[in-house]
């Protein structure tokens, strides 16, 4: 499929898929050795209100023992979605919030609500571990007005060209 070229017009999903891919991008700078995700807050421009990704609160030790034990790492670790919420840059009203790789938790989904996120964008995830939890941040979401928008999971940056440094034509 060819992609149109960025600021050409293109389509909302051709959007979606460059934020998820930065989304993606985000979350790999998380610590976590389990689970990386990620999140873009971008406004009704189109622009990066936002990044964050999961992690503990500035200045706690993200030591290997707290990483590893799952009930600890739970109770300390900051969402992605909380951290964009947190660090934007402006108002997030009116905004699009990208998560990867799933969409946000109930917990989560209240804050996003709260800080007047209109629509989410996230890749369709059904690990039956999470399923009651997604399930009632979609409820919220409907309740609230919030468009969730749930994507095929497999995104592998295809529209990014890849570049060699020193190679040329």
């Amino acid at each position: 499929m060819k992609r149109a070229a960025i600021g050409t017009g293109a389509s909302v999903a051709n959007w979606d898929e460059r934020f998820l891919a930065l989304a993606e991008h985000v979350a790999h700078w998380s610590k976590d050795p389990s689970t990386q995700t990620g999140a873009v807050i971008v406004d009704a421009n189109r622009r990066v209100v936002s990044l964050g990704y999961n992690g503990f609160a500035r200045g706690v030790d993200d030591t290997p023992e707290r990483l590893n034990d799952r009930e600890t790492k739970y109770k300390m670790i900051v969402h992605c979605e909380r951290n964009a919420i947190l660090f934007a840059s402006g108002n997030t009203a009116g905004s699009t919030l990208y998560t990867w790789p799933f969409m946000s938790c109930a917990p989560c989904a209240a804050m996003i609500i709260q800080a007047g996120v209109i629509r989410c964008v996230a890749p369709q995830n059904d690990n039956p571990r999470w399923a009651p939890d997604f399930l009632l941040s979609k409820e919220m979401f409907k309740e609230a007005g919030v468009e969730l928008v749930l994507t095929d999971p497999v995104l592998a940056n295809d529209w990014l060209i890849p570049m060699n440094v020193g190679e040329h034509g």
